[in-house]
């Protein structure tokens, strides 16, 4: 039998020792992590929501909603991110190559994306700065028409003959707002 030379007592003990020392360490990088992620969760959506002054219905609860799971879902990304590279050493294994490796995929991610990203740099800080709203009459890149959809990639605008017009919001340089009467 392939089993009958493996002294199992001794790998049960040696199991113990390393759970001893490194077992709990890694299990207290888990619950930092999570609860760090929780209370800075809770931060993020009461500082989002403080900070959009407008009525949180329709529009500004949609916005809000967005800017909380942008914020929210980065923030979660890189506490889980550092807690994984934080538990790597615990299991022998050296990080730097790792480190050296995540950090060149970046970049060429980073250079490949460069629109996406600016685009949805663009849309965060349109969402954030309150620019315009779904409904509005709005001018942009020469297109006249009412804003249909606003995303963190893209604005859809429809003009007076109906045709939505799909513009990257990095393409957005400049936006004239028509004000409604009050």
């Amino acid at each position: 039998m392939i089993f009958q030379n493996i002294d199992l007592q001794n790998i049960l003990q040696s199991l113990i020792v390393w759970l001893s020392s490194h077992g709990i360490k890694i299990i207290l990088i888990l619950i930092a992590a999570y609860f760090v992620n929780r209370v800075l969760r809770v931060f993020i959506e009461k500082a989002i929501k403080r900070a959009i002054t407008d009525k949180l219905d329709g529009a500004g609860k949609k916005r809000a909603e967005t800017l909380i799971g942008v914020f929210g879902g980065t923030l979660k990304f890189i506490i889980w991110a550092v807690a994984l590279l934080t538990i790597l050493p615990e299991f022998g294994i050296n990080i730097a190559p790792i480190l050296a490796g995540v950090g060149l995929m970046g970049l060429a991610v980073g250079m490949a994306s460069k629109d996406i990203i600016s685009d949805f740099i663009s849309g965060l800080f349109i969402l954030l700065e309150n620019q315009y709203q779904i409904g509005d009459k709005v001018k942009i890149a020469g297109v006249e028409g009412v804003i249909e959809e606003i995303t963190l990639r893209r604005t859809i605008l429809k003009d007076s003959e109906g045709v939505l017009h799909y513009i990257p919001n990095s393409q957005i340089k400049g936006v004239a707002k028509k004000l409604k009467k009050t």
